[in-house]
């Protein structure tokens, strides 16, 4: 277990929002949630691209291999249309597919919205990173995390990466206790 600072990735693939046509609130709402999550160190590292396959893969390479993250977690062209290709530029970069991520997603996202079952979300392992597909919308983002959070601080301590703490009033992180 390492005691450095958390890197994250944030990657919003919006053809609109990286043409400055609005604002990201995707990706600024994963950072607030890291935010209200995490009580230890981390640093965002940001991007925000258009939805095009290889601009992804690109994206999501950079992220692990060069800048360091333990995790990437992106948001946007998870749909159906014919644009969203975040989950074909993950599985195309990933070593091994973690689909227990989007499985959950999907199942809690079918709490709030019948349309949930349309999302093609996915995580897989590059390297010694964790990258996690999430819808676009904010609200999505939150409820999504919300579910699948509680399991990737122990992901990450299982591929040697740094001890990520958090607040247990928010959302609390699980590990197996030691024998």
């Amino acid at each position: 277990m390492s005691e450095q600072k958390a890197k994250i990735g944030i990657v919003t693939a919006s053809d609109r929002a990286s043409q400055g046509v609005y604002d990201d609130l995707s990706g600024k709402a994963i950072i607030d949630t890291m935010n209200d999550y995490l009580t230890s160190p981390w640093e965002p590292v940001y991007r925000c691209i258009e939805d095009d396959q290889k601009t992804i893969e690109d994206t999501l390479k950079d992220l692990v291999d060069n800048q360091g993250c333990c995790l990437v977690v992106t948001t946007g062209g998870t749909g159906p249309a014919k644009r969203d290709v975040t989950p074909e530029a993950t599985e195309a970069v990933c070593d091994r597919m973690m689909p227990g991520f989007g499985e959950l997603m999907r199942a809690e996202s079918l709490k709030f919205v019948p349309t949930a079952i349309l999302s093609r979300q996915t995580a897989g392992l590059r390297g010694s990173s964790l990258i996690v597909n999430l819808p676009g919308k904010p609200k999505s983002i939150r409820e999504c995390l919300d579910a699948v959070f509680p399991a990737i601080p122990y992901c990450i301590d299982l591929m040697e990466g740094p001890f990520m703490v958090t607040n247990e009033e928010v959302i609390k992180a699980f590990r197996p206790k030691k024998k």
